[in-house]
């Protein structure tokens, strides 16, 4: 009976750990460890120690901390005294105090300063080259409604004489004319043959006109032939 008396006692002796998170400004996640608020004790130490052996029971934290960004804070606060530890509990301002004088807490503070004057740096640089963007942008306007129509039409023409020329000189088309000059030279020649037979020329003037239109017409004839050939073969 009085064993069970005396643990009663003991047990509302102990701070619990609800009555400790109304008191303070942190989580509930780390008011709640033991090991937070009360110096180590060796039944707490092997407790400790049990717990480390059996990491299913450990909460998984979501921020990563190195051995040495762990150990430097250590060092930090290993020299406070019990009530500087309470006090870095109970006072937020305290703590922020201490947190703005860690070394690392500096150095990311610095880098988070430098990366904000750069930002604001290329954003004023920006603003600075807008009104030389706008007057570009206008040019570009310009030269696409006024500049490009104009080379965009002579383009077009060009192209269109392209066209003319290849239709021109593309085989079909060389041979059709060929075709077209033989046939006239044949009038001509056939014209010129009537009129020796109605005497309105002379022989001599008759048989120089008539063997050159002659002569070109085989010329053309034969050219015709070996083009026509090559085109087919």
């Amino acid at each position: 009976m009085f064993k069970s008396f005396w643990g009663s006692q003991e047990q509302q002796a102990q701070p619990r750990p609800q009555e400790i998170s109304t008191n303070s400004w942190y989580p509930p996640s780390v008011v709640s460890s033991p090991s937070s608020s009360h110096p180590a004790t060796p039944s707490s130490t092997s407790s400790n120690s049990f717990n480390l052996q059996r990491p299913v029971d450990q909460p998984k934290s979501s921020s990563h901390v190195s051995p040495a960004e762990a150990a430097s804070i250590i060092v930090l606060l290993k020299d406070k005294s019990v009530d500087e530890l309470r006090k870095l509990l109970a006072d937020k301002d305290a703590y922020q105090q201490f947190l703005l004088s860690i070394d690392l807490v500096k150095i990311q503070n610095n880098l988070r300063d430098e990366l904000q004057k750069e930002t604001l740096q290329l954003a004023r640089e920006n603003l600075e080259k807008e009104p030389r963007i706008m007057e570009l942008r206008n040019q570009c306007r310009i030269i696409r409604t006024t500049e490009l129509a104009a080379a965009q039409e002579k383009l077009n023409e060009l192209e269109r004489q392209k066209e003319e020329i290849l239709k021109f000189y593309a085989p079909a088309a060389l041979l059709h004319r060929l075709q077209e000059a033989m046939s006239q030279t044949e009038d001509e020649s056939e014209r010129m043959h009537r009129q020796l037979l109605d005497r309105e020329i002379d022989v001599g003037a008759f048989v120089q006109k008539y063997k050159k239109l002659r002569n070109t017409y085989h010329k053309r004839a034969l050219t015709h032939l070996a083009a026509k050939t090559s085109i087919t073969g």
